[in-house]
């Protein structure tokens, strides 16, 4: 008896240290970017074994570099999809964007900056149309966008082609105003021999602000909510018709900003470019952890899938293999993140503690 009553003290506060510990490491597993961030991880290294110049700090700003043009409209497809909804004219209308203040600018011989404005404008009313006929018609939104998404490019040949008689914008780079947008939208700076483009920077601060709203104010409260059960959400007081609408009109704004950032940053752009974009986009979320239900995932993780897609396609290069492998390549990766990511969210939630 006398021993049993001293063992009991020790082994107590044991099991009690392991409950933490293991519950501390429950919470890490069950975040959505885990999964992704080890495929990062993995993906990271097997280049860095099979490319050589991968190795160089050059080479990883060039990954970011890639990255944030897929990242930077993925932050808000990200969010969308937690609202529980998907846009497929995302990537398209990051070239209606260009094309837009490319042409109405030139052709009316209109400052570039006034007609980056006009082409904003369009942009958001674009989101608008597709938020608003979601929430008034009860159609799918993969079905609302997938019209817009072929309205827009058949818009974009057909208009580029009726005005240029090619299918590309005119060079708008002697025209008044390419100065000062091309340093805001397509700038760069060196630092120790390194070119860090602007768009980087604006995605992580995108990033940034996009996990801000998520983990820290009202409104990411309600974008989980909606995401979760619209039906539920409205139940309780949150404003679904203007939180889901506004998610859509978020995705537009960001795919025109890409969309001037491609414009000044090649001084033209072909009709036909973005198409698949969309898809790239939503991947990339899936990737980080977003569940295609919605009301999971965050934007770190969507942050996470971008990389992991920067890394991918400039991997091939630099590791010197055929490029038109790019696809193949990229879907496996894609896949082993995916498994990857679904096998660390199960192991969080089957872990017995104690």
């Amino acid at each position: 008896m006398s021993q049993a009553t001293t063992q009991a003290p020790v082994s107590a506060p044991h099991e009690s240290s392991n409950r933490v510990k293991l519950g501390w490491s429950n919470r890490i597993l069950a975040r959505p970017e885990v999964g992704a961030a080890v495929a990062a991880v993995l993906i990271f290294i097997f280049f860095l074994v099979v490319a050589p110049s991968f190795r160089s700090p050059d080479a990883l700003f060039t990954v970011l570099y890639q990255a944030s043009t897929i990242g930077i409209v993925a932050v808000a497809v990200g969010l969308l999809m937690i609202g529980g909804e998907f846009d497929l004219s995302a990537g398209v209308i990051v070239t209606s964007a260009g094309l837009f203040n490319a042409l109405f600018s030139y052709y009316l011989g209109i400052n570039l900056i006034v007609g980056a404005v006009v082409s904003l404008v369009f942009c958001l009313f674009v989101g608008f149309v597709n938020g608003y006929l979601v929430m008034r018609t009860g159609i799918p939104s993969f079905l609302i966008t997938l019209g817009s998404f072929f309205i827009l490019q058949g818009v974009n040949l057909g208009v580029t082609k009726l005005v240029t008689g090619a299918v590309a914008s005119p060079n708008i780079s002697q025209m008044d105003g390419y100065d000062l947008m091309h340093t805001i939208f397509a700038g760069s700076f060196r630092i120790g021999g390194i070119t860090i483009w602007n768009s980087v920077i604006y995605w992580l601060l995108l990033v940034a602000l996009a996990a801000w709203v998520l983990q820290r104010t009202r409104i990411g409260n309600w974008i989980y909510a909606v995401g979760g059960n619209d039906a539920s959400a409205r139940a309780v007081g949150v404003p679904v018709m203007r939180v889901k609408i506004g998610l859509f009109i978020t995705v537009s704004f960001l795919g025109w900003f890409v969309g001037m950032h491609t414009l000044y940053r090649f001084n033209t752009l072909q009709a036909g470019n973005g198409v698949g974009n969309e898809f790239l986009y939503i991947i990339a979320a899936v990737v980080g952890g977003t569940l295609l239900t919605g009301g999971f995932g965050n934007a770190i993780g969507v942050a996470i899938g971008a990389f992991i897609f920067g890394m991918t396609s400039l991997g091939i290069v630099y590791a010197g293999w055929d490029p038109n492998w790019f696809r193949a390549f990229l879907g496996v990766m894609l896949v082993l993140a995916v498994l990857v990511n679904l096998y660390v969210k199960k192991l969080s939630t089957t872990r017995k503690v104690g």
